[in-house]
C-alpha cells in the first residue's frame, strides 16, 4: 500500500472510532433511561455527549472524504482520462439529467462527482446522480411525508460521432419519459429482446443503428456491470445509465482502505474505456455522410 494510502487509511481509522464509540455510549445510555428508571437522569447524560461525538465522527468522516477524491482520486482519474477533469461538489444539470429521456423528473435532484474528458479521441461528460420521489402517506394518527430514491447511479454521454435519423431507446426497464412517438421494434435476436425493450420512433433506423455486433456489444455491457441499464441515442449523443444504487468513487465507512479498494476505483474509471470500446464511438464508419 502506498503511503497516501496509509495515511488516508489510518485517518479514517479515527473517524470511524468516533462514530463506533458514540454509538455504543449513546445505546448504553438508552438503555439506563429506558430500562433503568432510576439512571435515567445519568443515561440522558451519557446520551447527549455520545450523539455529539458520534456526529463529529461522521463529519470528519465527510471532509475526509472529499480530501481523498481530490488529493487521490483526482491525480489518477486525470492520468486515465485525456483532458481529464473531476469536480467532486459539481454535477451534470438538470437539462443534461433529463435529457436522456429514459428518465423521470424528480421531486429532490442532487449529482455530485463530475468527470469529463476524452477517451480514445471520444469526449464525454458524466456524474453520479441521486433522484428522490416525494410520497404522502395518511395513517389514523396523521400524514406522513417521505422520500423513496428511485434513481441512484451514473449518467454517461458520450459523442457516437453520428447524427440519428429519429430517437432510440434500448432500456432495461421501464420507458421512454418522452412525449415522442415511440413504439416497441422487436428486433431479430430473442435474446436481445427478453434483456432490453427497444423503443424507436422510427424503426428502420433502430435496425440499422442496432446492428448485430452492436446489440452483442449492449448485452455485454449490461452482464458486466450490475444494475439497470438504459441508452438513449439522440442527434449526435448517445446517453448511458447505470442504476445501481451505488456511489461511484465515494469512500465506504468500515470498509478498509487498501490497494483492494483501489482497484475497485480503477474499475469505476473502466467502465468508460469499456463503452468506448464496445460501442465502437471512435469508429468514424458510424458517421453519417
Amino acid at each position: 500500500m502506498n503511503e497516501k494510502l496509509k495515511e488516508f487509511q489510518g485517518l479514517k481509522l479515527q473517524h470511524e472510532k468516533k462514530v463506533k464509540m458514540g454509538g455504543i455510549f449513546a445505546i448504553i445510555g438508552l438503555i439506563l433511561t429506558v430500562l433503568l428508571i432510576s439512571y435515567g437522569p445519568y443515561g440522558i447524560i451519557i446520551v447527549i455527549p455520545s450523539l455529539i461525538y458520534m456526529g463529529i465522527g461522521f463529519s470528519g468522516f465527510r471532509k475526509l472524504s472529499y480530501r481523498f477524491k481530490t488529493e487521490v482520486l483526482a491525480k489518477v482519474i486525470v492520468s486515465f482520462v485525456e483532458d481529464g477533469t473531476f469536480e467532486p461538489n459539481a454535477g451534470l444539470s438538470q437539462s443534461q439529467v433529463y435529457g436522456t429521456e429514459f428518465i423521470k423528473h424528480a421531486d429532490r435532484f442532487h449529482t455530485e462527482d463530475y468527470l469529463s474528458g476524452k477517451m480514445e479521441g471520444v469526449s464525454f461528460v458524466s456524474s453520479d446522480v441521486k433522484l428522490e420521489e416525494r410520497h404522502v402517506e395518511h395513517t389514523k394518527n396523521g400524514t406522513r411525508e417521505y422520500y423513496e430514491t428511485y434513481f441512484l447511479g451514473r449518467i454517461f454521454i458520450f459523442e457516437f460521432n453520428k447524427d440519428f435519423d429519429g430517437y432510440l431507446q434500448v432500456l432495461e426497464h421501464g420507458r421512454p419519459q418522452s412525449r415522442r412517438k415511440f413504439e416497441k421494434v422487436k428486433l431479430e435476436s430473442v435474446d436481445f429482446n427478453k434483456k432490453f425493450k427497444t423503443y424507436s420512433t422510427n424503426e428502420l433506423s433502430a435496425f440499422y443503428v442496432l446492428t448485430p455486433h452492436l446489440m452483442e456489444a449492449l448485452m455485454d455491457f449490461e452482464k458486466n456491470n450490475k444494475g439497470s441499464i438504459s441508452f438513449s441515442f439522440i442527434d449526435s449523443k448517445v446517453y448511458i445509465g447505470i442504476n445501481n444504487f451505488k456511489d461511484t468513487f465515494t469512500l465506504k465507512m468500515f470498509k478498509v482502505l487498501d490497494e483492494t479498494a483501489f482497484e475497485e476505483f480503477q474499475r469505476e474509471l473502466n467502465v468508460i474505456k469499456e463503452i468506448v470500446v464496445e460501442l465502437k464511438l471512435n469508429n468514424d464508419i458510424f458517421k453519417k455522410e
